[in-house]
């Protein structure tokens, strides 16, 4: 039996709301998932759809960007979503572009906004 996709979930504050939105629309599809967020978009996520269960880490800012670059490169995350606000200066940006990285060189699906994140679960729950 194959093991559940493991996919990380982050959403910058002005995405919080888009990220809600694709975890109700796709709540049975990340039911399946073993999922890992960071805090705040975790907490969100488990007050919209309490039927899912999400491993929250630290907020962005606070480190749960990092901890979830660690999981990527100890091969503990399969894909990551993660909706960026390109809009909106953010003080922690050199750990959001670490985290791009580590996706790019680990060579794992990366959807920085809705439209890619709605194929790559087309996708994945084939």
């Amino acid at each position: 039996m194959a093991s559940a996709l493991r996919l990380a979930l982050i959403a910058h504050d002005e995405k919080k709301d888009d990220m809600v939105a694709f975890a109700r629309a796709h709540a049975d599809f990340l039911a399946g998932c073993d999922l890992v967020a960071t805090g705040t978009t975790g907490q969100r996520i488990v007050e919209a759809c309490p039927q899912l269960e999400v491993r929250r880490l630290k907020s962005g800012p606070l480190g749960g960007d990092q901890q979830i670059g660690a999981l990527i490169a100890e091969g503990a995350v399969d894909a990551l979503i993660f909706f960026v606000d390109p809009l909106t200066p953010m003080p922690h940006d050199v750990d959001v572009k670490a985290l791009m990285r580590l996706a790019i060189v680990y060579d794992i699906p990366l959807a920085l906004n809705h439209a890619t994140a709605e194929m790559l679960a087309e996708r994945l729950s084939q």
